[in-house]
C-alpha cells in the first residue's frame, strides 16, 4: 500500500516551506523510491520505482497532500490516495537526509509510520 508519508500537500502551506521535503526518497525497505514536488497549491509524493513483485503498489501511484509545517521538522495535516480513494491523517519528520512519515485512517485507529532516506 502506498504509505507515503502517507508519505505527504498544501492549500495552506508555501510552496518555499515544501523545500526541506522536496526531492527523491527512498523507503527504509527498499521496495519503493518517490518524488515529493509540489503540485498545484498541494505537495505530491509520486511513486518513480517500485521493487517488481509488489502488487499493491505501481510506478507513477501518487499520493496528495495537504500540510502545513508545524516547527523546523515536522508537517502535519492530510493526504489523499486517488488509486484508493482513501484519505489519511498524516505527520511528517524530517531531519536533514532522514524521514519519517505516519499515516493514520479510520479516525485514527489504524496507524503506520514509514522511513525514508533522500537519495543524491
Amino acid at each position: 500500500m502506498l504509505w507515503i508519508p502517507i508519505i505527504m500537500a498544501c492549500g495552506i502551506a508555501a510552496v518555499a516551506e515544501a523545500a526541506d521535503i522536496d526531492g527523491q526518497w527512498s523507503r527504509g525497505d527498499g521496495n519503493a523510491k518517490i518524488r515529493i514536488a509540489p503540485c498545484g497549491a498541494d505537495i505530491c509524493a509520486v511513486n518513480t520505482w517500485i521493487k517488481p513483485g509488489t502488487p499493491s503498489e505501481k510506478a507513477g501511484d501518487r499520493l496528495v497532500m495537504t500540510i502545513k509545517r508545524d516547527s523546523d521538522d515536522m508537517y502535519s495535516g492530510t493526504a489523499f490516495d486517488p488509486q484508493r480513494n482513501l484519505t489519511y491523517r498524516i505527520t511528517l519528520s524530517v531531519k536533514g537526509n532522514d524521514m519519517t512519515t505516519r499515516g493514520c485512517i479510520v479516525a485514527g485507529l489504524i496507524c503506520r509510520g514509514v522511513h525514508w532516506a533522500r537519495l543524491n
